[in-house]
């Protein structure tokens, strides 16, 4: 982070700008299945902190990539948190009903709904860090994100819970 900007003004353009990522990164309102994309859109957009992006591009800007370089991966950690927290929110987990301060996912569209678009984000997460653009980044490079993520989010990190 260029120390002489400001925390406020530096996270707040890079949230503006993970924000317009993921609405370029998402399917459309209104592709098929529309309620599904719907559900993944309602889930992402329009709220949160933002800071697992917050932390890709600070890592970025550490090894001299640019914002460019890094959209995909902090577009990726982001769809994985808010997999977590619909998969979360589900009555047989914690039963949240807000998230966000709206109703959580499972009680706008249904827990089918809810869990299928928890699986989606997942799955586009690891989609974008395989094929999204990301210059300078050899496959082997995109390989060992793929594996980075894959064992922070399994049995050894979120889905494994605290020992």
């Amino acid at each position: 982070m260029n120390p002489d900007v400001g925390w406020a003004i530096w996270s707040g353009e890079r949230q503006r700008r993970i924000e317009d990522v993921l609405e370029r990164m998402l399917p459309a309102i209104d592709a098929p299945p529309a309620r599904l994309t719907q559900a993944m859109r309602y889930s992402v957009l329009d709220g949160g902190k933002r800071l697992r992006p917050l932390l890709a591009y600070a890592a970025g800007e550490i090894s001299g990539a640019t914002l460019d370089q890094v959209d995909a991966a902090a577009a990726a950690v982001e769809l994985i948190h808010a997999y977590s927290l619909i998969h979360d929110d589900l009555p047989c987990m914690d039963d949240d009903v807000l998230r966000r301060g709206k109703p959580s996912c499972h009680v706008a569209f249904g827990e089918a709904t809810a869990l299928l678009a928890g699986d989606a984000l997942q799955v586009l997460a690891f989609d974008l860090l395989a094929t999204g653009e990301m210059p300078r980044v050899d496959d082997a490079g995109r390989i060992r994100m793929i594996r980075l993520l894959a064992r922070a989010s399994g049995t050894a990190g979120m889905a494994g819970g605290p020992a």
